[in-house]
């Protein structure tokens, strides 16, 4: 079995000789997530589309892999792709990189141009700051959010910019752009699409569903979940997915796609989620199923509130924290007003509860 990085490493033959497949979708979509801002030409430029092989800039590092969840990683992805006969000399262009804090906006997007002839659109999924984060748990109350409108836009320009066939992707919350994107693009662009890529991407309110935009699109779309995913199986989950093996046993950890398992042209996959993965889906879904908007609405505000409380503005604060500040951080959740309290604090019991509720011990094997 491989990893990513080793999939790179490994996979030397053109899309001519060996076609694109969807371990492929997975390399570009994560490397959306390197800021390649002034590397790739913008929606308006006339620069020339930029090699993935000339990405390679030791004095662009800095602002490239910053704040990045997976730093060396990342590098490491790069460093394989821009030394690889398969993916060095894909060209990319049409990068944009957007964060609004007043919207609650965080949206990223580029265009890969393929020996193919076809051009892979991907769309980064959440960032680390705490805006990104905020859009992400808006999806639980409200549709389409920012980024969500602002994905259907960018796939229209790309497609009236470029001709023949098209496939879109995402990691995480990019994959819910894309799945987005595709359902509501123009129906003549909608047409070009050959597959739409959801790698652990969380899903929508169950009335999206049942819309013609997504019955249109729906036999295109390819999700990926992790055996214990989390974040794929947010919201009412009814797109069809493939169950991807991961090393990592921890479930938050299988977001992570270096640590899927890739075995030849295709990720190893085992026959269902876990069981830990059935009961939070079911727990979390049960919940937000007895909200109503509005009171979805206000626990996502009470927990962002409870994050700003503490001065961060970027997930990664919370890695920095040390032992002796977590004081100071339960002082600082504590001076939020009462109401903001005591609703995280009812969410919390309401969630575990429900958890002991639709808790399924796993099966054991009677030879054990």
């Amino acid at each position: 079995m491989k990893s990513l990085i080793e999939y790179v490493e490994a996979k030397l033959e053109d899309f001519n000789v060996r076609e694109f497949c969807s371990v492929d979708g997975l390399v570009l979509s994560q490397l959306s997530y390197v800021y390649l801002d002034n590397l790739v030409p913008g929606l308006d430029s006339d620069s020339s589309f930029t090699r993935i092989g000339d990405l390679l800039k030791a004095e662009c590092f800095e602002n490239m892999f910053k704040g990045l969840l997976f730093p060396d990683n990342n590098k490491k992805l790069l460093f394989a792709l821009a030394a690889s006969p398969r993916f060095r000399n894909i060209k990319a262009g049409y990068y944009t990189n957007k964060l609004d804090h007043k919207e609650e906006k965080q949206f990223s997007a580029i265009t890969f141009f393929l020996p193919d002839q076809t051009t892979f659109i991907a769309y980064r999924g959440t960032d680390m700051t705490l805006t990104g984060w905020k859009e992400n748990l808006n999806m639980a109350f409200k549709s389409p959010v920012p980024a969500q409108e602002e994905g259907a836009t960018y796939l229209n320009l790309i497609g009236e910019k470029v001709k023949g066939p098209l496939r879109v992707g995402g990691h995480s919350k990019g994959g819910n752009l894309a799945v987005y994107s595709s359902m509501y693009c123009l129906p003549e662009i909608q047409d070009r699409i050959i597959n739409v890529y959801s790698f652990d991407g969380p899903g929508f309110k169950d009335s999206v569903f049942q819309n013609p935009e997504f019955l249109n699109i729906e036999d295109r779309i390819i999700k990926f979940l992790p055996q214990s995913s989390i974040v794929g199986m947010l919201l009412q989950c009814q797109e069809r997915y493939k169950v991807v093996a991961s090393k990592q046993w921890w479930s938050v950890s299988q977001h992570d796609p270096f640590t899927w398992l890739i075995d030849g042209d295709d990720f190893h996959y085992v026959k269902n989620v876990s069981n830990r993965s059935v009961n939070m889906n079911k727990t979390l879904n049960k919940w937000l199923s007895t909200l109503s908007d509005k009171e979805r609405e206000r626990y996502v505000d009470a927990l962002h509130k409870a994050m700003e409380a503490i001065n961060s503005a970027s997930i990664n604060d919370f890695s920095d924290i040390h032992i002796n500040e977590i004081t100071q951080i339960l002082k600082s959740v504590k001076n939020i007003e009462p109401e903001t309290r005591k609703i995280l604090s009812a969410t919390i019991r309401e969630l575990i509860v429900l958890y002991i509720r639709n808790y399924q011990p796993p099966k054991r094997d009677r030879n054990e």
